[in-house]
């Protein structure tokens, strides 16, 4: 693990962002951006911002946007907002509103470790 990126508390379902992380596990850095920035889904833009945070973080310890790879990317479900709704008979009907936290974390090619 080169560099590492945990948001928290995104408002989008577990189950909708891991439909992109699908698209990206595994993959180049700039290969990944070139996907999420075709892709137009909320989730592909929440996970743009969050590999871009990533990569800065893997500027900061002097690493090269051109080596790193995605080798852990993850979306696990945060806290249930609940709300009611009206339903008929006097009723509520609950609603949930799910939440989501994202970790990616960034490594080196193996060629770049070797030479």
């Amino acid at each position: 693990m080169v560099a590492r990126a945990y948001i928290k508390y995104v408002r989008i379902s577990p189950f909708k962002i891991r439909a992109v992380i699908r698209l990206i596990k595994g993959l180049p850095v700039t290969k990944a951006f070139f996907i999420l920035k075709a892709l137009p889904k909320k989730g592909a833009f929440l996970l743009e911002k969050a590999l871009n945070s990533a990569v800065s973080n893997a500027k900061n310890k002097n690493y090269k946007e051109d080596e790193l790879y995605i080798s852990k990317i993850l979306a696990n479900p945060g806290p249930m907002y609940k709300r009611y709704k009206a339903a008929t008979f006097g009723r509520a009907n609950l609603i949930r509103r799910r939440t989501s936290h994202i970790l990616i974390e960034l490594d080196t090619t193996k060629k770049s470790i070797k030479s």
